[in-house]
């Protein structure tokens, strides 16, 4: 990835808190974490936040975190993703990471990857018990409405083994430019690579 171009990371809940975790554990100590909202009790179950952490924005938590935990250098922007900044929030983008949970959202941030040519992959589990880790180009933005499934505090598991293989994808994209792309069930423990 070019020095200038910046990974991006879309959402800093269950599965994006987690992933910018894993990423900065693992070498990746530059990126920018885009979130709008604010931690609640409710996100302690999943997400890596503790309750020091209620009532603060996301994105600054978890910037403050990662430079604790492992120094990383996160920018953090306490921001609602639309239509009207989309192109301005991903512009500068060499890798975008959609780990938003609702439908509106991952749209707008399909779209604008695709219009601006910037490589995106989207994480994300759904009701039925299954993850995927999708490039841009295959990934389908689920129909909106409903209850967050990150949000059970019986999906860590699976949440955690989506946010494994993300780490993994994202890895291999940025050391050899692969693109893979995977579901992750939990009820039979499978990780399939589709083509």
């Amino acid at each position: 990835m070019e020095a200038e171009k910046r990974l991006l990371i879309c959402g800093a809940g269950t599965l994006g808190g987690n992933l910018a975790e894993n990423l900065a554990r693992m070498g990746i100590k530059r990126f920018t974490v885009l979130d709008r909202d604010r931690v609640e009790e409710r996100n302690l179950a999943n997400q890596p936040y503790s309750t020091a952490d209620v009532g603060q924005p996301k994105a600054k938590a978890l910037a403050f975190f990662l430079s604790r935990a492992c120094r990383a250098e996160v920018t953090s922007l306490n921001k609602d993703l639309v239509e009207g900044n989309s192109d301005h929030l991903l512009k500068d983008c060499g890798l975008v990471i959609d780990a938003f949970d609702n439908s509106m959202a991952r749209g707008i941030v399909k779209d604008t990857a695709a219009r601006l040519s910037i490589p995106c992959v989207h994480a994300g589990i759904s009701n039925d018990g299954y993850g995927e880790v999708i490039w841009n180009e295959r990934y389908r933005v689920p129909e909106g409405g409903g209850e967050d499934p990150c949000e059970r505090p019986l999906s860590r598991n699976l949440s955690l083994l989506v946010v494994s293989v993300a780490t993994e994808v994202i890895l291999a994209y940025l050391e050899e430019g692969t693109m893979r792309n995977y579901t992750v069930t939990l009820k039979d423990l499978a990780i399939t690579e589709y083509c």
